[in-house]
């Protein structure tokens, strides 16, 4: 197995502010690893939460599989339409040739999104503690809005591979602003597919934009150039927080354990800065971005 270095990593603080020291190695890194953010009781409370979601999904709803790298689902209005709800998108191996899932519901769904810190009773006030305020704060955000959310599944044996990308491509302003906080429901080893992450990366600018053209989604190229640096292992036991700069170039490898590795993803964006009209990321008007004490 490849040895890749380890990063800093530090205890998620009581009321959320984070140290001088935390706030340089961010501006160095791009990257915070701050173990300790959710209590082993959340964790439990959020993977039942879930389970409970995924037992209420209906395959036929969507069997069109969701990949970093193919694409496919972007072209389906189930997806295009899913900023302002909650919808369901299955993995690429649990999908048979005859477009059928070909094993459990529980063990196919790739991930669940993109508004569930809008719509859900239980991840609605997770994603709203007012601890990710302060962090949220003390990285600069100025008047921090909740975007979008993600429940990322990562599933036993076939758990897709997400390619090396920056979210500033999905969730663009100007300048950029969007900034994640990925907190690992269970831990997230180089075995099923933790985060990996480039450190110093984010000084590189954006290299592309995904954004509507007219009717069409279209993945727009602004510098050809691979990332320079060596890539960290951001392994994260239950509860960690993984605050993540919307340039720092930031990977997850497949699940091919007989792990699972489930993950929540939370992005935030500025309303000091600019929102691209252009955005894949659409929301009805009665339905504005809202901040973390809306």
């Amino acid at each position: 197995m490849t040895d890749f270095p380890t990063p800093p990593r530090f205890a998620y603080p009581a009321d959320g502010r984070l140290t001088a020291t935390m706030v340089a190695a961010y501006a160095r890194d791009g990257f915070l690893v701050l173990d300790g953010f959710a209590s082993p009781e959340t964790c439990a409370l959020l993977r039942g939460r879930v389970a409970d979601l995924i037992e209420a999904f209906d395959p036929d709803q969507n069997r069109v599989a969701f990949s970093a790298a193919a694409q496919a689902h972007a072209a389906e209005d189930y997806f295009r339409e899913s900023g302002d709800k909650v919808r369901f998108f299955v993995e690429e191996g649990a999908v048979a040739a005859d477009g059928a899932l070909d094993r459990p519901k529980t063990k196919a769904v790739n991930k669940i999104g993109h508004a569930l810190h809008d719509l859900d009773p239980i991840f609605g006030p997770f994603s709203r503690d007012p601890r990710l305020a302060e962090t949220a704060a003390d990285l600069g955000l100025a008047d921090p809005a909740l975007a979008q959310s993600m429940v990322i599944c990562k599933q036993p044996e076939i758990g897709g591979e997400v390619t090396l990308h920056q979210d500033a491509t999905f969730l663009h302003t100007e300048p950029v602003s969007v900034t994640g906080f990925w907190v690992a429901l269970e831990a997230a080893d180089r075995e099923n597919g933790c985060l990996f992450a480039v450190p110093g990366g984010h000084a590189e600018g954006l290299k592309r934009r995904f954004r509507y053209d007219g009717d069409d989604l279209v993945m727009e190229v602004l510098d050809a150039a691979p990332f320079a640096g060596a890539e960290v292992a951001l392994e994260a036991p239950e509860g960690a927080l993984v605050v993540l700069h919307g340039l720092v170039p930031h990977r997850s490898g497949p699940n091919l354990s007989a792990r699972s590795r489930l993950a929540y993803a939370l992005h935030v964006v500025d309303r000091a800065a600019a929102w691209s009209p252009d955005n894949w990321l659409k929301r009805a008007p009665e339905m504005p971005f809202r901040g973390f004490d809306e």
